[in-house]
């Protein structure tokens, strides 16, 4: 007889979380929501450059998506920055931790290049 009939499945459950984990939780997501608006506003006035934040990423952009980042920056509408994207090799669901060092540089020239164009 097998012993692998015996045996039950193993499954993934996430594990519980107390209330003031939960809590913990919404408010870190609510902070890096509210910066990431507060930024995404300072992009669209000119106050802040794409290239610096693409280039050295502080840790709550690190998980916000390339493409909304480029759609808050003047004259970069979703097919502006789709073919951009694309011509830097990027998904247009990569997020700006996920990129690669060759990946940054490349978008950075490309938006400068675009920028001084």
């Amino acid at each position: 007889m097998s012993t692998a009939a015996n045996t039950t499945p193993k499954s993934s459950v996430t594990p519980e979380r107390s209330l003031n984990q939960r809590m913990d939780a919404l408010q870190r997501a609510n902070q890096v929501r509210s910066q990431r608006a507060s930024l995404k506003r300072d992009l669209k006035s000119g106050r802040q450059s794409i290239d610096r934040l693409l280039l050295d990423p502080p840790e709550w952009l690190e998980t916000a998506k390339v493409i909304d980042m480029l759609l808050a920056v003047p004259k970069y509408g979703r097919v502006r920055a789709g073919k951009i994207l694309q011509q830097c090799r990027i998904s247009a669901s990569k997020t700006i931790g996920g990129l690669t060092p060759r990946q940054r540089t490349e978008l950075v020239q490309s938006l400068t290049q675009r920028n001084c164009g």
